[in-house]
């Protein structure tokens, strides 16, 4: 079993994150990053929104597969691993707290705006949303989460840290939980890594680097895109009867293919943070204090916004169950 957890929050750099930990020599990190273990007690769901149901095969629900992923650790080595849906999932949150009462825990904080928005980019340049306007997405959530749609499609509900947290304090002695704020892993990386290594007690000033994995693209809002869009949830559901994951021989082309073009992710206009920041507001409240600091930044017009990484770098995919995927041959 893992001695440490990364359990929140998805769309907050946690893949990179999880590769750089995967550097230091005294940590040894799952080679699936998310296995997801702790979400169910027993077997995933079999249906959900689009893509859902061949995201629960992946899944590594049953004990001696996930206890697996940890053999090859060397000895004297603290095991990890990285689920960010852990924090949203109270159900997720006890099991946790039943079977590693002792784990570390590390969360990443992201303005939750910007967290919704990369996460929505995320699902539309796979194909998999359906709606092309970011902001009304978000207004779907409600209705996606009593059809069943798995967690991943809840924009609002992710990026709601205040409730998490305060939940989580419930189980977990704040002293085993590190909080970090994303835009410190993107500005400075090699400090946040430290205050990690620390953290876990192993020697610091050996990581520097938080590698780009994983980073949104922007597919353009073509005809071109929505035929292909379509074609690619239909694989989905098609892919659902289709045993073992040969379904993605099905869904990989059409997603390599809508993401061939794709720019840097669009930053968001004042206007669209405008209407979105409401939806926050009194959970950013319950953040602060929980955890005795502003987050007043995340509700003021700001310089930047959008992928503050930069574009995709060449060669490499979006990252499914935490694998990074490579491009084929010529495809940036």
């Amino acid at each position: 079993m893992p001695d440490f957890l990364v359990i929140g929050a998805p769309k907050a750099g946690t893949t990179a994150l999880h590769a750089a930990l995967a550097r230091h020599p005294g940590l040894y990190m799952s080679p699936v990053k998310e296995p997801k273990f702790f979400l169910t007690d027993g077997p995933p769901p079999a249906k959900g929104g689009p893509g859902d149901a061949l995201t629960y095969r992946e899944h590594i629900w049953r004990k001696p597969d996930y206890e697996a992923l940890f053999d090859a650790a060397p000895p004297g080595t603290l095991r990890g691993e990285s689920t960010p849906l852990y924090l949203y999932d109270r159900a997720a949150m006890r099991r946790i707290r039943e079977t590693l009462p002792g784990a570390r825990l590390i969360v990443v904080v992201r303005d939750p705006v910007e967290r919704a928005h990369s996460n929505w980019t995320h699902l539309w340049s796979a194909g998999l949303e359906p709606v092309g306007d970011f902001v009304r997405a978000c207004g779907e959530e409600e209705r996606r989460i009593a059809a069943g749609w798995a967690s991943f499609w809840h924009y609002t509900g992710l990026g709601r840290y205040g409730e998490q947290l305060e939940y989580l304090f419930t189980l977990f002695p704040r002293e085993q939980v590190l909080v970090l704020r994303y835009r410190q892993m993107v500005d400075r990386p090699a400090q946040t890594l430290d205050r990690i290594c620390a953290f876990l007690g192993v020697p610091e000033g050996v990581l520097t680097e938080i590698p780009r994995q994983n980073v949104t693209s922007h597919p353009e809002s073509t005809v071109g895109h929505r035929v292909i869009a379509v074609a690619q949830r239909a694989a989905s559901a098609a892919g659902t009867l289709i045993p073992g994951m040969t379904a993605a021989s099905l869904t990989g082309p059409l997603e390599r293919y809508l993401q061939r073009h794709s720019r840097q992710r669009q930053p968001l206009s004042w206007e669209q943070r405008q209407e979105l920041i409401p939806r926050f507001e009194s959970d950013i409240r319950r953040l602060e204090y929980v955890l005795g600091e502003s987050f007043r930044d995340w509700v003021m017009p700001r310089e930047r916004s959008g992928g503050m990484v930069g574009g995709r770098p060449a060669g490499q995919g979006q990252a499914r169950n935490g694998r990074v995927q490579d491009a084929p041959s010529g495809v940036p």
